[in-house]
């Protein structure tokens, strides 16, 4: 039986993970901003066979809160089998371009808290010497482009992270897997003008995220096709790269 730790729950593709893990009889500590909705997660997870599904409430941007999270799904959990870090936002650019504040905001949601948040449970699964963490980055951290480059700075910040933190907790058992989906129909990217061949369901990525695991991948383009293009576009020489419309 897993026992599973997700902060970032209510997203759309932290969910369908968690119903790919009810099959296997897991017990769940969730964590998310919103109170309402993790509740709702919960139930569904609840009404699928979950063996135990508490929530949590945490505003990931409160550092001073993260301690308290931990303690509380340790007491729940005892040893943590998996746990997936999800959280994150999707900045407006044009917005952070001209509001400072609002960038260093967006910024510090999307990698200075995550990276505060995964030291400690870094900390957990190395003084256990076993666990999986998974965390979800970007393709966007692969190279800046002028559409995002706010916030594929901040998932290129958190995926040089993850692949430090993996080569140090190796070495305790632990293994650290970084996630980097395309495009995904989630509400999050609702509205976007983005090219439907190119865009996969939450269920899709979910199915990745858990094979990954299970294979202890290092890092997941999701779906594989992302690895190939994103190859691609970090071949384009700068002089062409700068004046292409990305």
């Amino acid at each position: 039986m897993k026992t599973i730790l997700i902060v970032g729950a209510t997203s759309a593709i932290a969910t369908a993970c968690a119903r790919q893990w009810v099959s296997q009889g897991a017990r769940f500590f969730l964590v998310a901003r919103n109170g309402e909705r993790l509740q709702q997660v919960a139930d569904d997870l609840t009404a699928r066979g979950a063996k135990l599904a508490v929530c949590h409430q945490l505003d990931i941007d409160s550092l001073d809160q993260h301690a308290a999270m931990l303690d509380a799904c340790k007491a729940e959990l005892g040893a943590i089998d998996i746990v997936l870090v999800a959280p994150g936002t999707l900045p407006d650019q044009a917005a952070c371009q001209s509001d400072p504040a609002l960038a260093v905001r967006e910024f510090n949601t999307n990698a200075v808290s995550v990276i505060a948040l995964l030291t400690p449970i870094a900390n957990v699964l190395e003084a256990q010497k076993s666990g999986a963490l998974a965390v979800l980055s970007s393709v966007a951290g692969d190279r800046g482009r002028p559409s995002n480059y706010l916030y594929g700075s901040a998932k290129a910040a958190l995926s040089a992270f993850c692949e430090g933190l993996n080569a140090r907790l190796f070495k305790s058992g632990v293994h650290v897997m970084t996630i980097k989906p395309g495009f995904v129909a989630t509400p999050m990217t609702a509205g976007l003008p983005l090219p439907d061949p190119l865009v996969a369901t939450p269920e899709k990525v979910a199915k990745d995220i858990v094979h990954g695991i299970e294979k202890r991948r290092d890092v997941l383009y999701t779906p594989w096709f992302w690895s190939i293009i994103m190859l691609i576009i970090r071949s384009v020489p700068k002089f062409m790269f700068k004046r292409a419309s990305l």
